[in-house]
């Protein structure tokens, strides 16, 4: 089962490291002239351009996230919750496979 686990974190980490690679355009700096570029095109680029960098800040958590669940993989630690050491609810792991904790220790710490 937990190559099952792992050939799917694999292939998200595979789907958003091709993703960074298309998106590192849009992060690029804008270029503030206003002869080659208008003011509004400009505010979009700058837009454009801090939404692909919170994109990219977000993608680069969720690989790390990856990296730590295929670690748990390896030792044997993967579906078991950080907080209370019991298994997590498969179904939480179809939607999320980086949890690390069940629905009810993950409540627990919302809640604080």
């Amino acid at each position: 089962m937990n190559e099952e686990w792992r050939d799917r974190l694999l292939a998200l980490r595979a789907e958003l490291q091709s993703v960074a690679k298309t998106g590192d355009a849009s992060a690029a700096i804008v270029e503030l002239d206003q002869t080659t570029v208008g003011r509004l095109s400009r505010m979009d680029a700058l837009q454009a351009q801090a939404m692909a960098k919170a994109s990219g800040n977000r993608r680069q958590a969720t690989l790390i996230k990856i990296t730590a669940a295929l670690k748990r993989i390896d030792d044997g630690d993967y579906g078991c919750c950080f907080e209370c050491d019991e298994p997590i609810n498969p179904k939480r792991l179809e939607f999320d496979p980086t949890a690390i904790h069940c629905i009810e220790c993950a409540s627990k710490g919302e809640m604080s």
